[in-house]
């Protein structure tokens, strides 16, 4: 058995990848299928450029999902012999190949990069979400009820936006930062956004139910109130609130010191942008025609101006979950947050550069990959720019 060429490289790699081409032609066909029935994820298809960025999404989508059938090798063996080698190499032992070269350490990069992509996935679209719900939250009141309110809430959040954003990452996750607690102080506040957003939307929508939204606000409270004492709190740290038994949802450290970090981050940039929204849309005759009806203020907001402001949101969602993926790839390249023998494309890319004139393959692949999902966000984001302006 000999080294692979480049053509042979490339089949392997394919072949790798079969459960993603296999999940990639089901998802296609079926929403071409009923796209006429999925608003405007169904209108995406009659874009090429949104369709094209959504097949570059959901491959790095499927391969976080399939990743374990995915990999070759374990993302933290090594194999001494196998340092900086080049692309299709044989092992010693004859039995794989590293399909994509081995790294500093001896380890597969082809594997490394696939298990990246699990740690952006994980972490980039929650982490927006997040920050969606805080600045959704505080957005809408700020510039339906405007004055002193607005006001106040605009200061804090061009407090935080006039602060440079790699030094506020810095701030936040150096080791003595993260001694004093802070992050997971801001943690308790910041997840606490979804579950408010939750019961104001149920409560508003609810209003003259009042047995089943009763039923709803207990429900939202109670599994809501669980998972998020499970996420701020963990076992040895200043905020321990279950028992080890109890707290299911076990989230290292690290991971949610740069989750907070980033939902911190972009949540003004969101509250901005809504409550622009907001401002424009709460002179519509629709608006009036609510608040003649006598519509709660809370329902106007969430019901008729909140639908009305979604091409914009989810346009600016999907280019939000790029500006994550950046940040996350920022800070692992110096070597923030994360652990250093973690995988996410950032810390491989970093490794690899202290080697690039000798072995430039373990930074320039996590490099691509990483291009390649931003991309493929900033097309669907113009795919679904486009087909919002035609409703």
């Amino acid at each position: 058995m000999e080294d692979l060429g480049w053509g042979a490289i490339l089949f392997g790699l394919a072949k790798q990848f079969t459960p993603v081409w296999i999940a990639l032609v089901v998802t296609f066909a079926v929403s071409i299928r009923y796209k006429r029935r999925l608003g405007l994820y169904g209108k995406l298809f009659d874009s090429t450029i949104g369709m094209i960025g959504f097949a570059i999404v959901m491959f790095w989508v499927f391969s976080a999902l399939f990743a374990d059938l995915i990999v070759t090798h374990d993302t933290l063996s090594q194999i001494s012999q196998m340092k900086n080698k080049a692309p299709g190499t044989l092992q010693p032992d004859g039995t794989a190949w590293y399909l994509l070269g081995g790294d500093h350490l001896g380890r597969d990069v082809f594997s490394r990069m696939v298990a990246g992509s699990r740690v952006v996935i994980q972490i980039a679209p929650l982490a927006t979400l997040f920050a969606f719900m805080v600045g959704v939250t505080l957005g809408l009141p700020a510039g339906y009820y405007g004055g002193r309110l607005d006001t106040g809430l605009s200061f804090l959040a061009n407090l935080i936006l006039a602060f440079p954003v790699i030094l506020l990452f810095y701030l936040l996750v150096t080791p003595e930062i993260v001694e004093t607690g802070l992050p997971q102080y801001l943690a308790i506040v910041l997840f606490l956004f979804p579950i408010i957003f939750l019961m104001v939307l149920v409560n508003s929508r609810f209003y003259v139910m009042p047995a089943f939204r009763n039923k709803m606000m207990t429900a939202i409270a109670v599994v809501g109130g669980y998972v998020y004492l499970s996420l701020v709190g963990e076992v040895g740290t200043k905020v321990a609130v279950l028992p080890n038994a109890l707290d299911l949802i076990h989230v290292p450290g690290n991971i949610l010191i740069v989750f907070v970090s980033v939902v911190f981050v972009n949540s003004p940039t969101v509250f901005r942008i809504v409550r622009g929204i907001t401002l424009d849309i709460k002179t519509r005759d629709y608006v009036s025609a609510a608040q003649t009806r006598g519509e709660r203020p809370w329902y106007i907001m969430l019901w008729e101006i909140l639908p009305n402001a979604r091409g914009p949101l989810i346009v600016d969602f999907c280019l939000r979950i790029g500006y994550t993926t950046i940040l996350l790839g920022t800070l692992g390249f110096f070597g923030l947050g994360l652990s250093p023998e973690s995988p996410d494309w950032g810390s491989t890319i970093n490794a690899g550069r202290k080697l690039l004139t000798i072995a430039p393959h373990p930074a320039i692949v996590p490099a691509l990959a990483l291009m390649s999902l931003v991309l493929g966000l900033n097309l669907l984001a113009d795919g679904l720019r486009e087909e919002s302006l035609k409703d």
